[in-house]
């Protein structure tokens, strides 16, 4: 399972959400996860037809195939259970 998490510098859920996810990580070394830039990286924002509805978080399984996206600010407990739940994907 890989997390694509997209954000802004200008995005105040963005900002919280970072250190969030800078935990969830520490605590699961396994998850794989990637940061793009809604300004800056164009090609993956309208790859994952990214809006400006930010943060927005995709989850792909092992294939790269999208089961789950989530927007907004999401508590760190909701996100440890659906990386734990998925964990195999």
């Amino acid at each position: 399972m890989k997390v694509l998490k997209f954000g802004a510098a200008w995005c105040p859920g963005c900002i919280i959400m970072g250190p969030r996810w800078k935990e969830i990580e520490a605590e699961h070394s396994w998850l794989q996860t990637e940061y793009y830039d809604f300004d800056k990286d164009k090609e993956a924002v309208e790859k994952y037809n990214i809006d400006d509805t930010l943060p927005t978080f995709v989850f792909l399984d092992k294939e790269g195939n999208e089961f789950l996206r989530l927007n907004g600010e999401v508590e760190k407990e909701k996100l440890i259970e659906i990386i734990t739940q998925n964990k195999d994907k």
